[in-house]
């Protein structure tokens, strides 16, 4: 565990300031944040001002039983999601929360939980990347897999041709989509590293598929009969620029980078008790079909049983969707089990109603302010 910082300001405002242009720009780029099914502000806003009341303390818990360097070393591995989206998220969510709650109550803004919670998230993503780079804003890259992981991705890849090629393009399909439903409508259900510059000119992007089947995710009950929870898909693309941005995803150039797909291989790190995290296995591409059945059925029901929820239980599920994303970092620190991951608990009541009331309008970020205030240098 870190020892506390010397002057909370100038280390909070040191990584606010850090944070701000890369998260406003990440904001800006977002295609949409509204859904006819799902009230995702309500439930963002909820679940950061909960990350903003308990996160520093979670992570003072986290840091006490496995410093946050090494959770992030020994998350470089396929099947966690200690991963790029889930490292923005846990610095992230708390700053948002900070500024919902800022709005009621601006003088409850203590800058030593902002060093708290912005040094875990530093010295994690340190970890987790190994190259001295923190974020893929940093250099577009993501690259926490090494050399000997690569190589054995890389080994297995069959040659895609023409029909492969549609194939596996229905199946990432089918997964996102499945996922994104899963998740909430958001996209933490993959995410992508890479590129992994390969011997032959090509490049690699490797993309987790995380959490599909039955967990903790109580209204994930309906994806019982899935054959595998955790997939990991090795893509090799000819001809491709590729970048990751920090919410996990390739940026590539041309926009069509399946249709340049070339090798593929297909994994799963599932364990006897169905956790990821455990060794690769492969998967045979032969069974790509029968997945995407048993996905496609599980997503059909899943529809039906989020559509019959009522908005509170809408707000309550996606709050926890967002609230949890710590909770691997936990799982890896061996104290996931000992926290009340119940979303809302420190959020008063009124504030609950007041946010879970809320409506978005999938408008930018606006230039009236920074994107996070800095604390004051005298406080």
């Amino acid at each position: 565990m870190a020892d506390p910082p010397s002057d909370p300001v100038v280390e909070a405002n040191r990584l606010i300031a850090y944070h701000a242009p890369i998260s406003a720009a990440l904001t800006n780029e977002r295609t949409s944040l509204e859904s006819e099914l799902i009230p995702v502000t309500a439930y963002i806003v909820v679940a950061c001002a909960e990350a903003y009341l308990r996160y520093p303390e979670l992570m003072a818990r986290i840091d006490a039983a496995l410093p946050a360097e090494e959770i992030g070393r020994r998350a470089r591995r396929p099947g966690l999601r200690v991963n790029t989206v889930g490292l923005w998220s846990i610095a992230n969510f708390w700053l948002i929360g900070r500024k919902v709650v800022r709005s009621l109550d601006p003088g409850g803004d203590d800058p030593l939980p902002a060093a708290t919670v912005l040094g875990f998230w530093e010295r994690a993503a340190l970890g987790f990347r190994g190259d001295g780079t923190r974020q893929a804003a940093d250099d577009g890259t993501a690259r926490p897999y090494g050399p000997d992981l690569v190589a054995t991705l890389v080994a297995a890849v069959a040659p895609v041709d023409a029909e492969d090629r549609d194939r596996i393009k229905r199946f990432n399909a089918t997964l996102v989509a499945y996922l994104f439903l899963l998740y909430f409508d958001t996209r933490v259900g993959s995410s992508d590293t890479g590129p992994y510059p390969l011997p032959d000119g090509r490049r690699l992007v490797v993309r987790d598929f995380y959490q599909m089947g039955e967990s903790d995710f109580w209204w994930s009950d309906v994806a019982g009969h899935l054959p595998y929870r955790n997939l990991t898909a090795a893509l090799v693309l000819d001809g491709v620029d590729v970048s990751i941005t920090d919410f996990g995803t390739a940026r590539t150039t041309p926009e069509d980078y399946l249709d340049h797909l070339v090798g593929f291989s297909l994994w799963t790190t599932d364990t006897d008790g169905g956790a990821g995290g455990g060794p690769l296995r492969p998967v045979p591409l032969d069974r790509l079909d029968g997945i995407m059945a048993e996905v496609r059925r599980a997503q059909a029901a899943l529809y039906r049983s989020i559509a019959a929820m009522s908005r509170d239980d809408k707000v309550r599920c996606g709050a926890y969707v967002y609230f949890s994303i710590l909770a691997p970092f936990a799982d890896l620190a061996g104290v996931a089990d000992d926290v009340d991951w119940s979303v809302p608990l420190a959020l008063p009541g009124d504030w609950y109603d007041l946010f879970s009331a809320m409506e978005g309008t999938n408008t930018g970020v606006t230039d009236d302010g920074p994107y996070y205030e800095l604390y004051e240098a005298n406080r």
